[in-house]
């Protein structure tokens, strides 16, 4: 089997059951972004190798390829997407990662550790991707699930650089770069 099959040239793409879109129609914007995501969580992962945290994010990468094939197949039940007991994991994790992490103060800004910048960006992307979610008319779990991935990824990221021992750099306003 080739990789290339020549139907998507004029601009079009199949979803799940054989209906043509254009490679720019909202769903295939969704779930583009989800694949997106899925990309960055891998290079999350590729930069920190002895993560606590490896097997959850590998799970996460599943989950997404399940939301992707529920977007890709509209009206089908064969794609279920994500069950409640994923969310309840995320939220499980987040609980955990913040019981080592002192409390937030003030907003930070993305970055420190390589592995933190990249959960950082894989959380931005998770954002767009929710918005296009909803965009496109989806609720209940599928929307419940990326917001609280974006959460986890942010979290991910605090943890990430607590574990390297790079401390969160706190957003300073302009107005406090002019007091003396």
């Amino acid at each position: 089997m080739k990789i290339y099959t020549r139907t998507g040239d004029a601009g079009a793409t199949s979803l799940f059951g054989g209906a043509r879109v254009a490679k720019n129609d909202p769903r295939i914007e969704a779930y583009g972004t989800v694949d997106e995501l899925n990309s960055f969580i891998g290079v999350a992962r590729a930069t920190w190798s002895d993560s606590p945290i490896d097997a959850e994010l590998h799970r996460v990468q599943s989950d997404l390829f399940d939301i992707g094939a529920q977007l890709a197949s509209p009206g089908n039940e064969r794609f279920g997407g994500v069950g409640e007991e994923r969310i309840e994991a995320l939220e499980h994790g987040i609980d955990a990662m913040e019981a080592e992490l002192e409390p937030l103060k003030t907003f930070i800004l993305p970055g420190g550790s390589l592995a933190a910048a990249n959960l950082h960006v894989a959380r931005t992307v998770c954002r767009r991707a929710e918005r296009l979610i909803v965009a496109l008319g989806e609720e209940g779990r599928t929307v419940r699930y990326v917001n609280r991935l974006s959460d986890y990824l942010f979290v991910a990221a605090r943890f990430a650089n607590a574990r390297a021992g790079v401390p969160d750099t706190p957003w300073v306003t302009m107005g406090s770069h002019l007091k003396s």
